[in-house]
């Protein structure tokens, strides 16, 4: 029987042109290596980010509006030193309530997309 396996790649908004911002949040910032484009879709602007066997896509949207409440949620190993050195670099991070027994964070990206952090089991 045929059946959905896994998810490829999970896509938020960003305004045009916030390119530098993604990289330097994403790749600086959460350590998630850029995934180059293809270049039929590189003209459109954004940037693709790999995470874990599935890609974490920003897309550039000349109607930007963040995302307060839809969000990716990334599984983080070593919790408590990732978060704490999110927060020594000046990222706001709030810890959220345990959930199946694990430890959640939120964080804004620079345009203001909400991004939860998630302990890896």
């Amino acid at each position: 029987m045929a059946s959905i396996t896994g998810i490829d790649h999970v896509q938020v908004a960003m305004p045009v042109g916030g390119e530098a911002q993604a990289r330097a949040f994403y790749s600086g910032v959460l350590g998630l290596a850029e995934v180059p484009k293809p270049a039929h879709l590189a003209v459109r602007g954004g940037a693709w980010f790999q995470c874990g066997a599935a890609q974490l896509h920003l897309g550039a949207d000349s109607a930007f509006q963040s995302a307060r409440k839809a969000h990716p949620a990334l599984i983080v190993d070593g919790f408590d030193e990732f978060v704490g050195a999110l927060a020594d670099v000046g990222v706001q991070v709030q810890l959220e309530e345990m959930v199946a027994g694990l430890r959640r964070a939120t964080v804004n990206d620079p345009f203001g997309n909400k991004v939860e952090l998630i302990e890896q089991r």
